[in-house]
C-alpha cells in the first residue's frame, strides 16, 4: 500500500495569485445565500478525541458533510450558489438581495421564464444541481460518465432531473454537456473551468467556502485554535481550491499547512505540481478508481492557481487507502462518533492514520511537521451515496478497483 502513495513537497508555493474571490467577506455572502435555503443547518464537526490520542496528535475534527440538506454530500453548495448568482445576473441584481424565498418567487419566475439547467457529475454535483433546479421549479439534464452507480443516478432522477449515464470518462461527458448546453439553449453548471467559462467555476467555489467558513467557526469555537493542518481532497481541484483559499485568505501568515490528496487513478494536480511549470497537467485514460468524485483528470483553472501558490503538498493515493478511511470512520474508537463516509470523502482520514503509523513515511510526516501538537482538520464530503458499494468495502473488503 504505502509504496504506492506518491508525495511532492511544492516548489512552486508562493502565495501570489490573488484569492479574494475567497475572502472572508465573499464567502460570508455565499454563507447567507445558504442559510436562506430551506433545510439549512451547518453541519456537525466530529472531533476525533480518541483518534487523535492514538495517532499522537492533539485533535483529529472531520466535519461531517452526510448530513447536508439530506443529500448525503456537501455538492449542493456549489450547484445551488451558482445557480443564484447566475439568476442575480439576468436580473442584475446582487445575489444578496436575493434570498431563496425571493428567486422561487412567481414574479421572479414570470421574470427569468424556464431555464434548464445541465452538468457532468459522477452523482453529488449532479444530484444538488437537480435538487435546486426543482427549487425552483425549472428543469435539469444531467449526464454522467461510464461506470457511474445506479444509485446516484436514480437520486438524482429522484430530483426531478432527466439523468444518463454516457459510455465516456468524465472530461469527456463535461465536454458533451457543453456542446449539449451550446445547441439546446440550456445552462450549464460545472466546476470545470477553461477560457471563456469562469464566472460559474468561480461562483461554485466560493459555494463550497460556506463548508470551509463553518468548519473554522466550530473548531474556533469549540476548541479555541484553528488548525495547523488540512488534507483535503481533490478531483479538479474546486474544493480544495476553496478551502485552501478561504483559510489562507482568513488566516493570513497563520494558514494551516494544507495537503492535497488524489486518487493515483485521477492525480492531475499531482502531476501538474512535478511537472515544475506552473501549468496544468491532464490525466487521461480511464480513470478507474473507487473514488468516484475525485476521476477527474483535467484540472479547474481557476483552483489550480490557488492550489500552486498556496498549498504545501500534493499526495497520490491507491484505493486501499480510502477503503482504510472508510473503515476506521465507520468504526471509531472508544466514544469517538462513527461517520459514514463514502469513497471520495474517506480517503484523507486513511492517508493521514498511514502517515501517522508506517515508518516507510516516515519522511513525509516529518516534512509536514506532524506530531503531539497537531490539529487535523478532516472534510467527510460525503456519505454512503452508493450504498452497495459501502458495504461491500466496509462489511465484505472487496472493491472492484485497486
Amino acid at each position: 500500500m504505502t509504496t504506492q502513495v506518491k508525495w511532492s513537497l511544492n516548489p512552486l508555493k508562493q502565495g501570489q495569485s490573488s484569492i479574494e474571490f475567497l475572502s472572508k467577506s465573499a464567502i460570508d455572502k455565499a454563507r447567507n445565500f445558504h442559510k436562506s435555503l430551506p433545510g439549512y443547518k451547518e453541519t456537525p464537526l466530529r472531533s476525533l478525541d480518541n483518534l487523535a490520542k492514538y495517532l499522537g496528535v492533539a485533535k483529529v475534527c472531520v466535519k461531517d458533510e452526510s448530513y447536508r440538506f439530506g443529500l448525503n454530500a456537501f455538492k449542493v453548495l456549489g450547484g445551488s450558489y451558482a445557480i443564484g448568482c447566475y439568476l442575480a445576473s439576468l436580473l442584475n441584481k446582487d445575489i444578496g438581495e436575493l434570498p431563496f424565498s425571493v428567486l422561487t418567487s412567481p414574479e421572479v419566475h414570470r421574470m427569468l421564464g424556464d431555464i434548464t439547467f445541465t452538468t457532468a457529475t459522477d452523482g453529488n454535483h449532479g444530484r444538488g444541481v437537480a435538487w435546486t433546479a426543482n427549487k425552483l421549479q425549472q428543469k435539469s439534464v444531467i449526464y454522467m460518465p461510464k461506470g457511474s452507480a445506479k444509485s446516484r443516478l436514480e437520486n438524482i432522477q429522484s430530483e426531478g432531473a432527466k439523468a444518463s449515464i454516457t459510455d465516456v470518462n468524465y472530461d469527456e461527458v463535461v465536454r458533451l454537456v457543453a456542446e449539449d448546453a451550446k445547441r439546446h439553449g440550456w445552462v450549464m453548471i460545472q466546476d470545470t473551468a477553461w477560457e471563456g467559462y469562469e464566472d460559474i467555476p468561480t461562483w461554485i467555489m466560493q459555494g463550497y467556502g460556506t463548508m470551509a467558513a463553518e468548519a473554522l467557526e466550530q473548531m474556533l469555537i469549540s476548541k479555541g485554535e484553528p488548525p495547523t493542518h488540512i488534507f483535503i481532497q481533490a478531483g479538479v481541484g474546486s474544493l480544495a481550491g476553496a478551502v485552501q483559499g478561504y483559510f489562507a485568505s482568513v488566516l493570513k501568515e497563520a494558514c494551516p499547512r494544507v495537503v492535497i490528496v488524489e486518487s493515483n487513478q485521477a492525480n492531475c494536480l499531482f502531476q501538474s505540481v512535478q511537472a515544475g511549470d506552473g501549468k496544468p497537467h491532464f490525466v487521461t485514460g480511464e480513470l478507474n478508481t473507487i473514488m468516484a468524485g475525485l476521476a477527474c483528470g483535467e484540472p479547474n483553472t481557476i483552483s489550480w492557481e490557488v492550489l500552486r501558490d498556496y498549498s504545501d503538498m500534493f499526495i497520490s493515493c491507491p484505493d486501499i487507502v480510502a477503503a482504510l478511511g472508510m473503515r476506521m470512520l465507520g468504526n471509531p474508537l472508544g466514544n469517538d462518533s462513527p461517520i459514514i463516509s463514502g469513497e471520495s470523502g474517506a480517503v484523507t482520514l486513511g492517508l493521514f492514520a498511514l502517515l501517522m503509523q508506517d515508518e516507510q513515511l516516515l519522511a513525509v510526516k516529518q516534512q509536514l511537521h506532524l506530531d503531539e501538537n497537531s490539529r487535523v482538520l478532516l472534510f467527510s464530503t460525503e456519505g454512503d451515496t452508493d450504498p452497495a458499494q459501502y458495504r461491500n468495502i466496509v462489511w465484505q473488503g472487496e472493491f472492484s478497483y485497486k
